[in-house]
């Protein structure tokens, strides 16, 4: 029998013994470092000659591994095997292959710490942000499995006399699956499992950051079952792969997380029907926000600020539900900025695997510059309240950094930035301060702090976010709690962990049968 679905509890690393375990979880993580690792094409281990070289963003002289690289033509490979795999694979029932994702659950649990450490050194993350990446990881699979169980029923119809009418889901066929480095087990597993357990084959690219992480994922999928084929592993560059990946006219539907260019271009990629290819692509994209905390007069304040701090520099920052913008009523704005100030002076930015650390660095080489050169920018543009360097000379540490008087038409509060940099605005009221939200293409996440119901009702009915919040931060949505995704150049599609995502990998069907029965044909006798 299978449970109702519970929310996977955080590890609480305040507790002596959960401490020393991730202690030894690093530990051991760090003895199997520098290792290689294949292509994974109809189950099929393929090693290449070029490989991506996994490093960690906080020690870059530190290899995680090296990752063989896919081509073009291993792109063909493993569209042929997801095809063979899913002539099969589509007519097991919603349960069986629910039973896939219940089973790799159980697997990330017994592995939990182990996949978190992975995630701290790979990924740069610390002890609570690794920890609740592999949880929400879990989550996603015990989720998805049971609304594919649901989903799996026949619809229900109003009967007709005389015929029998009934409507189910189908699932599409082989797709791509794009997810980002900055989840990278969390929403690489809910992107992966929910278009899986539908019935789809995939083709999945990770993240070049993350693709140790990924092959974790890769070994966890075959320990729970699920047949050769179904899940295609393919890292490589996105500038080589990546189109030919999207444009493919075998690929059924693409499913991205990432920046608003390159989702914008798989968008225009995939509505371009190619040779041969008999339907129109469904792509799901999650491209990122500029998300908003609007404080009022009437706000408990040092809640709010430790909301912003909170909101704005957990994981450096890389979220694309993080608090980028901090729009502040003006009778509270110094107030507010003291506090926000204060209490940033107090995180401690060090490498993720020392459990003091608050902060650890951003993702590679190339993030780092294009960070720097915002807080450049906004120290010619903007008042500098706090940070604007990096720290140390080893690794990509940034100091978080808080800009105020920030004009909310310029880079700064304008443009996702994708780093541990917060745009501090002042607003002469409510309304104004809800316009200033509102005034961006993106539409991911905001929060309000007020304790005006009147304010709570026009937030709700005029903040243009896919996940408004109201007295609390803006990150860490929980899969069934809070249905994530955005609108406007946020993204289009479903909200992942809610229970309409899985209908995006779905067609419905309607079959009519008149049971009049009149002019039937018998039939032939079987000849077993």
């Amino acid at each position: 029998m299978v449970l109702p679905y519970r929310h996977q509890a955080l590890t609480d690393f305040s507790a002596p013994e959960n401490r020393r375990a991730m202690g030894a979880a690093l530990e051991a993580v760090r003895a199997a470092m520098g290792r290689s690792y294949p292509l994974v094409i109809g189950g099929r281990r393929v090693f290449t000659d070029e490989a991506i070289v996994s490093t960690n963003p906080g020690r870059p002289n530190e290899v995680i591994g090296r990752v063989s690289k896919a081509t073009a033509s291993h792109i063909d490979e493993a569209l042929d095997a997801g095809w063979e795999a899913f002539g099969i694979f589509r007519r097991q029932p919603g349960a069986v292959r629910a039973r896939y994702l219940y089973r790799a659950a159980a697997i990330m649990r017994r592995r939990r710490l182990e996949l978190a450490a992975w995630e701290v050194f790979e990924a740069g993350k610390n002890w609570p942000e690794a920890d609740a990446d592999v949880a929400e990881a879990i989550d996603f699979l015990e989720y998805y499995g049971r609304h594919m169980e649901e989903l799996d029923r026949p619809v229900p119809l109003t009967p007709l006399e005389g015929e029998d009418d009934t409507a189910f889901y189908v699932p599409l066929g082989v797709g791509a699956i794009i997810p980002p480095w900055n989840f990278p087990l969390a929403i690489l597993t809910g992107m992966t499992a929910g278009a899986v357990v539908a019935g789809n084959p995939v083709v999945l690219k990770p993240a070049s950051p993350t693709p140790v992480i990924a092959e974790k994922f890769m070994d966890i999928m075959e320990e729970a079952g699920l047949p050769p084929g179904v899940i295609n592993l393919l890292p490589g560059d996105g500038g080589v792969i990546g189109d030919y990946l999207v444009s493919h006219p075998r690929v059924r539907f693409v499913s991205f997380t990432g920046s608003r260019e390159v989702g914008l271009r798989i968008n225009a990629l995939a509505a371009q029907a190619g040779k041969g290819q008999r339907w129109i692509k469904r792509v799901v994209a999650e491209m990122g926000g500029k998300d908003a905390i609007i404080v009022d007069e009437t706000a408990d304040l040092d809640d709010a600020a430790q909301g912003i701090v909170t909101s704005a520099f957990g994981f450096q920052g890389q979220k694309c539900s993080a608090c980028s913008r901090a729009i502040l009523v003006e009778p509270v704005y110094e107030a507010v900025v003291e506090r926000v100030v204060a209490l940033t002076e107090r995180l401690r930015v060090g490498q993720a695997d020392d459990p003091e650390s608050d902060m650890g660095p951003v993702i590679d080489q190339r993030a780092f510059d294009k960070i720097m050169a915002y807080i450049d920018w906004g120290k010619h543009h903007a008042r500098l309240l706090y940070g604007g360097g990096r720290v140390g000379n080893e690794g990509y540490f940034i100091q978080p950094t808080i800009f105020g008087d920030v004009d909310p038409a310029s880079k700064l509060g304008q443009e996702e930035i994708f780093g541990p940099v917060l745009a501090v605005m002042r607003a002469k009221d409510f309304d104004e301060a809800l316009r200033i939200a509102n005034g961006t293409e993106y539409g991911l996440t905001g929060s309000v702090y007020t304790r005006r119901r009147d304010r709570i009702e026009q937030a709700r009915e005029e903040f243009e976010v896919g996940n408004l919040y109201i007295n609390r931060k803006i990150t860490g949505a929980l899969v069934d709690r809070q249905p994530f995704g955005g609108f406007k150049l946020s993204g289009i599609g479903s909200k992942a962990g809610g229970p309409d995502y899985l209908q995006q990998f779905l067609l419905p069907r309607a079959i009519c049968e008149n049971t009049m029965r009149h002019g039937f044909v018998p039939s032939p006798p079987s000849i077993h």
